[in-house]
């Protein structure tokens, strides 16, 4: 590979990381916004909830909507694990890629 094209696919791997990462951020705040709510829910004394689907607000019972949080939770939680397995393996591509172009001086 020239030094031309191990440039270009650090280039590459170097946007790859960054997606990944505001990704990775995106779904973080998405994970605590879930924790916020599944925390007012256990606060809170009433059976029924409202929650806003759409454009509208239903009323459901307090453990359905705890049942959905906790499930979107765990849902995005194995995207984060899924997003940092591919970070660990984008990382370890770009220092083999710093390791060649070393090797080349470039």
């Amino acid at each position: 590979m020239t030094v031309e094209n191990l440039e270009q696919e650090y280039l590459n791997l170097q946007q790859q990381i960054r997606n990944v990462l505001i990704q990775k951020e995106t779904i973080k705040i998405q994970l605590a916004e879930i924790d916020s709510a599944l925390e007012e829910l256990k606060n809170s004394k009433e059976d029924n909830v409202y929650k806003v689907v759409g454009n509208v607000m239903i009323k459901k019972s307090k453990n359905d909507v705890e049942k959905e949080l906790s499930e979107a939770r765990e849902d995005l939680q194995i995207r984060v694990n899924s997003l940092e397995k591919i970070e660990k393996d984008l990382i370890e591509k770009i220092k083999k890629i710093e390791e060649k172009l070393k090797e080349k001086g470039g």
